[in-house]
């Protein structure tokens, strides 16, 4: 579903994925949403970079996004400030922070029975878990390639939020060694899964990050 979001820069573009309805998952714990499917979780999913052509609609994200509504997730994918439609410009990390913290909102009030997750691929990664792990609504963290150089994440190393990682063997711009080492001071609850040989935009591996998702949140309250 295409659709506008407020934001406070000004509207942002979005698509809403739903589980459909009779998908077969497991509906213990699931919430009525208004149009009358059940959630299990409500997402949001932030993409990778926008100055190195990352929106809503990178492979990971689009598929991840598939991923979780087959698990009975409602899934809002949203291009950042100044991509595809979205007003405003790129500010670098806070102003994006805030877009999500809208998105957040926007899926709170669709949604305000259901668990809320915070996800992310790459720069949208650090968003997502970093506005996450401050969100006290959010309880779980996902991150996908999660770009550990440069940025803060001693907030979410130290969270007490269920954290989901997801990262390429090969990863040339975040490497696995590095995200092995944040992962082992990380509080718990927590798991890692490595695809093997991917790259950073997991090109010809897009298929195993959803399978991943899948196998992690499948059951996952």
């Amino acid at each position: 579903m295409l659709r506008d979001i407020s934001g406070p820069a000004g509207a942002l573009e979005a698509l809403l994925e739903e589980p459909a309805e009779g998908s077969g998952v497991d509906r213990t714990g699931l919430v009525e949403r208004r149009q009358g499917a059940s959630v299990r979780a409500a997402v949001v999913f932030g993409h990778p970079h926008p100055q190195y052509g990352g929106t809503m609609h990178t492979k990971v994200v689009f598929q991840s996004a598939k991923a979780l509504a087959r698990i009975g997730c409602a899934v809002l994918r949203f291009n950042f400030r100044g991509v595809g439609r979205s007003a405003g410009t790129f500010d670098g990390g806070p102003g994006e922070q805030d877009d999500f913290r809208a998105a957040l909102d926007f899926v709170r009030e669709r949604y305000p029975d259901a668990s809320l997750w915070a996800a992310g691929m790459s720069f949208g990664a650090w968003i997502a878990l970093s506005v996450g792990a401050d969100d006290p609504g959010v309880s779980t963290l996902i991150g996908i390639a999660t770009p550990l150089s440069g940025h803060d994440f001693t907030a979410v190393a130290a969270s007490s939020k269920s954290k989901f990682l997801i990262h390429g063997e090969r990863d040339e711009l975040c490497p696995l060694k590095d995200v092995r080492e944040f992962y082992a001071r990380g509080a718990e609850p927590k798991e890692l899964v490595v695809i093997d040989g991917a790259d950073h935009l997991f090109d010809g591996k897009v298929g195993e990050v959803a399978d991943a998702l899948e196998d992690l949140l499948g059951d996952w309250r």
